[in-house]
């Protein structure tokens, strides 16, 4: 089975390796770069998509489906699975979105794997490498992604508990995160305004309170919170409703179940709900200043416009989830743009880190 999975991993990593060994960009590392997130943030989408169609315990052991590396081997297994509990977790289409979302997981760990070999080969063939194909950031990428896929088994043979199903999405994310910075090192940026370097820790303060918002709404997802709260701007009727913070916020549980192994009650969830709603203001409010900032700085004028640009679309999408009872494309859409939110965040911050870094060697140089 081991064997019969690498080889999947590998040939769903092919075509895109393919496509970048085949380019005519010159920079075959940069090119890879961008691939690589680019697949990464499409893996950040369907690993919503599979967490959302409640197909994480699709295939309930890990890393293959009941001891097989596909869900065609498995169809026994699955087919009397789906008998026993015609409406459990484990049907043939759930296996299946499951198994695919485990190939692309396996597919961007090679790709990584591609990119720290490329990076270490360049720096010990020159004995030196420039910052930007340095191996350092490669190495911890692989290392993140070793660690994203002992939580991706975590979470199948922990029952989806929600610490672990959290951590996990939080690290996808903080993988794309370091992949965007990666990417964007490979970039010659045009020269900045000297004001862009004022954005460095307005930037970072946005960055981190998205992080918090991302961790807020992965909590809210796996412990499906999100109809807790059916009507905006008010919850229940109220502005601030009942609700059960203790419970609600208490970490280390099973899913559904209290720390003590009660049923969760109700206004536990309407707290996680209600927490993820208000905390969406404060990140609204801050990022849409540093968007509007953005945009009056020469270099910048373009980032802050799709930034303030996801913003909207992140609002419309979460509302729409709220009226229209969380449809799955909206959904999916609502996991997409906190990720997108992310990426350009990276982005002003990388920008912002050069220009900073630029004018401290100015001064040095003056000096």
């Amino acid at each position: 089975m081991w064997i019969q999975l690498a080889i999947t991993g590998l040939l769903v990593a092919l075509l895109p390796l393919s496509m970048v060994w085949a380019s005519k960009d010159s920079n075959k590392f940069r090119k890879l770069a961008w691939v690589t997130l680019f697949l990464t943030f499409d893996l950040i989408m369907f690993g919503a998509f599979t967490r959302l169609t409640d197909s994480g315990l699709g295939c309930p052991d890990w890393p293959g489906c009941y001891g097989h590396a596909n869900p065609l081997q498995a169809h026994a297994h699955i087919s009397a699975a789906e008998a026993a509990m015609p409406h459990g977790p484990v049907t043939l289409t759930k296996a299946w979105i499951e198994m695919i979302h485990r190939y692309l997981a396996m597919a961007v760990g090679v790709l990584i794997i591609s990119l720290m070999v490329l990076a270490w080969r360049n720096t010990i063939k020159s004995a030196w490498a420039e910052r930007r194909y340095h191996p350092g950031l490669p190495t911890a990428l692989f290392l993140l992604v070793c660690l994203q896929g002992a939580f991706g088994a975590w979470t199948v043979t922990m029952l989806l508990q929600p610490a672990i199903v959290t951590t996990h999405l939080l690290l996808g994310m903080l993988l794309l995160g370091m992949l965007t910075w990666l990417a964007a090192r490979q970039i010659t940026h045009a020269p900045l305004a000297p004001e862009a370097a004022r954005l460095r820790w307005p930037a970072w303060v946005a960055l981190a309170l998205l992080g918090v918002q991302i961790a807020l709404g992965g909590w809210v997802s796996t412990n499906y919170a999100a109809l807790a709260c059916t009507d905006f701007p008010l919850c229940h009727g109220q502005w601030i409703p009942e609700m059960d913070f203790e419970h609600g916020f208490t970490l280390w549980r099973e899913l559904g179940l209290t720390k003590d192994g009660e049923y969760l009650p109700f206004p536990a969830l309407t707290a996680i709900h209600w927490v993820h709603r208000m905390f969406a203001f404060v990140l609204l409010a801050w990022a849409g200043w540093l968007a509007w900032r953005a945009m009056r700085i020469e270099g910048l004028a373009r980032s802050g416009r799709w930034l303030a640009l996801a913003l909207v679309l992140q609002l419309m999408t979460g509302l729409g989830n709220v009226y229209f009872s969380w449809p799955l494309a909206l959904a999916v859409a609502h996991n997409g743009g906190a990720a997108l939110l992310l990426l350009l965040l990276v982005m002003i911050n990388y920008k912002a880190h050069i220009t900073a870094s630029q004018q401290g060697a100015d001064m040095r140089s003056f000096v």
